[in-house]
């Protein structure tokens, strides 16, 4: 079984979360993502995929709606996103659609 923590960086997920549970996924809030064009933003993510990275730990990025976010983040190697870009919400019978047709 893996674990994950879901929108990291809000809330009550913290640094020390990630160091007393067993952790292998992080997935950062859509709210960083937003405006990422933002430096300050930027420097987040960096810091948050860095840390993650190094802690060996998966990275998923939520709210990519925008090609510019795509390129940031996979700038800073995070290569798992989420998001409008890819595709909106779809139910099981539509993702099966869709990953014959892709």
């Amino acid at each position: 079984m893996r674990t994950s923590i879901d929108d990291f960086g809000t809330g009550y997920s913290s640094l020390h979360v990630l160091q007393k549970l067993p952790i292998d996924t992080i997935k950062i809030d859509r709210a960083f993502i937003d405006n990422l064009e933002d430096k300050n933003k930027q420097a987040m993510v960096k810091t948050i995929i860095d840390i993650a990275l190094n802690l060996d730990l998966t990275v998923i990025a939520e709210g990519i709606e925008e090609e510019a976010q795509l390129a940031i983040l996979m700038q800073y190697n995070c290569h798992i996103g989420q998001g409008y870009l890819f595709s909106k919400p779809v139910n099981t019978v539509e993702l099966e659609k869709l990953l014959k047709k892709n």
